[in-house]
């Protein structure tokens, strides 16, 4: 039997296999509404297999986008521009996902097809935010520095767009606490700097991202699950780093998350990470095993047999795929044929299914 293709059950909800969509902008959409490219995208991922299909970081405010072209759940009617997407993941029989986020000081920039370069406010873009005043790099606007008066602001901006998502018909919420986004850049003593009650210690600094956690927690039925996706390393000494990140997450343990996400950098340009085939798998082993929390490992992860060898020998308790399911969104079906695991095809499919 492939441990890959078995169950996974957190709170009441069961994954029918343990193969996730990582979530992957797409910057295709118009004022943070989703564009008919959203429910193909997503879509082929549910109907090609996969256990959880998880949106893009979905922006809980507009300057909290990393492009004008990103998705994003900040009022009401973009909840209801989701729905359908939602819904057809699970017609599929997978789990639908968001991913919540803000962007932070990496704000307002191009599309990669557009060079991925900052935007002025001529250009459509705007002035970011980010714990201190301190830009992502060489050529980055100066961002504003969160008033320590604007956090409960934050918190109610995810709270708020938790509830929306709860709406939309997804069933697992994660927090984007990772990549050098605003919750990474409270988190890290590389880009926070305050002297505030959230910022010095590591307990001022996970103060906002734990608020953050417990507010979502608090709205998120007791049910269904909540995710975490954190950057376990900086790559960068004197950075965040996988013991500080430990420990971060025992605290969201309590907080009542029930999953970590575990991948890593992109706080700094600098950074010097040693990327290979399941290079970050060991962070979420190490997260695993010392907080006591199932997690997933991402990260140049491509073939069914290295995808069931991390599930099977207990390495991580799921596999998150990005770019492999980009070149491949049916990926699942053609693994399960490689592992010797017998899981149905979509009905529309089933006459083309090797036998």
């Amino acid at each position: 039997m492939s441990r890959l293709f078995s169950t996974l059950k957190l709170r009441g909800l069961e994954f029918r296999n343990r193969i996730f969509v990582s979530p992957m902008c797409q910057y295709s959409a118009t004022d943070g509404f989703p564009a008919p490219w959203h429910m193909v995208h997503l879509g082929s991922r549910a109907v090609g297999g996969a256990g959880l299909v998880m949106t893009e970081a979905t922006a809980v405010t507009p300057e909290g986008r990393i492009s004008p072209q990103d998705l994003g759940i900040w009022s009401d009617a973009h909840a209801r521009a989701l729905a359908p997407v939602a819904q057809f993941i699970a017609d599929q029989g997978a789990v639908p996902g968001i991913q919540l986020a803000h962007a932070g000081r990496k704000a307002s920039t191009a599309a990669p097809w557009r060079g991925g370069h900052p935007l002025a406010t001529g250009e459509g873009g705007w002035r970011p935010l980010a714990p201190s005043a301190l830009p992502f790099m060489s050529g980055h606007p100066l961002p504003e520095a969160v008033a320590e008066s604007d956090m409960d602001r934050v918190v109610m901006q995810f709270r708020d767009a938790a509830r929306r998502s709860l709406d939309a018909g997804f069933k697992v919420a994660e927090l984007h606490m990772a990549h050098g986004y605003l919750l990474h850049e409270f988190l890290s003593p590389l880009s926070n700097r305050r002297e505030d009650q959230y910022g010095g210690t590591l307990g001022n600094r996970m103060r906002l991202p734990l608020r953050v956690a417990a507010a979502v927690r608090d709205v998120w039925p007791r049910e269904l699950p909540v995710f975490v996706r954190i950057s376990a390393s900086d790559w960068v000494d004197g950075g965040w780093d996988v013991a500080q990140s430990v420990e971060f997450v025992r605290h969201l343990k309590a907080a009542g998350i029930d999953f970590i996400d575990c991948s890593s950098g992109g706080l700094v340009p600098d950074a010097r990470i040693a990327a290979g085939p399941g290079f970050q798998t060991p962070f979420a082993t190490q997260v695993r095993r010392e907080a006591d929390i199932p997690t997933g490992a991402v990260g140049f992860i491509t073939a069914p047999f290295q995808a069931e060898q991390i599930v099977a020998t207990g390495l991580a308790d799921a596999v998150l795929l990005a770019r492999e399911l980009l070149r491949d969104p049916y990926w699942p079906l053609h693994a399960a044929r490689d592992l010797g695991a017998d899981i149905p095809w979509p009905v529309q499919y089933d006459r083309a299914k090797p036998r």
